[in-house]
């Protein structure tokens, strides 16, 4: 599940044109790049009830983010990222282009949910955030007595442009 987050983090960042490599790790959230793994508990009811967590299952998150990003870069990539997703059978839930004095967001899911993306550029920090999450998964290390759902200990590996032959 780790590397279908990060394979989707991945394409994303492809379609917008970014060219630096970000190492696994983050220094300073909302400031410094980023490129982290996390995961999360999955809830019997779906998303929306989070009264009862599923034993042994998780969702896996990539984060990303950018720093020194300017308009002439986000605000392009960011149109060509909200075509890509139309055209590959996501459903855009929200799309904000904020102008030269506000933030620009896009969110997306497919499967009803079960994955989404989530991208934000702020125009005054020139800060570009990006992230993914795949569907529940079960955790075949799981064991009764657990406390806390998989994935939290792992690394991504090097975010960047795509090699091509």
């Amino acid at each position: 599940m780790a590397d279908r987050a990060f394979q989707r983090s991945q394409e994303a960042y492809d379609v917008m044109g970014f060219t630096r490599t970000v190492e696994p790790g983050v220094e300073d959230i909302g400031v410094s790049t980023e490129n982290t793994l996390g995961s999360g508990y999955c809830y019997g009811g779906g998303l929306l009830s989070l009264d009862e967590t599923v034993d042994g299952a998780y969702r896996m998150s990539h984060r990303w983010a950018l720093d020194r990003v300017p308009a002439g870069q986000a605000a392009p990539g960011l149109r060509r990222l909200h075509q890509h997703f139309k055209e590959n059978g996501w459903e855009v839930t929200s799309y904000r282009e904020g102008g030269a004095a506000g933030d620009w967001d896009l969110f997306v899911q497919r499967d009803g949910g079960g994955e989404r993306m989530s991208f934000t550029w702020f125009p005054d920090r020139e800060y570009f955030m990006g992230g993914a999450t795949g569907p529940c998964a079960s955790d075949p290390g799981w064991e009764d007595g657990d406390d806390s759902p998989s994935g939290d200990s792992l690394w991504p590996p090097v975010l960047g442009p795509a090699r091509r032959n």
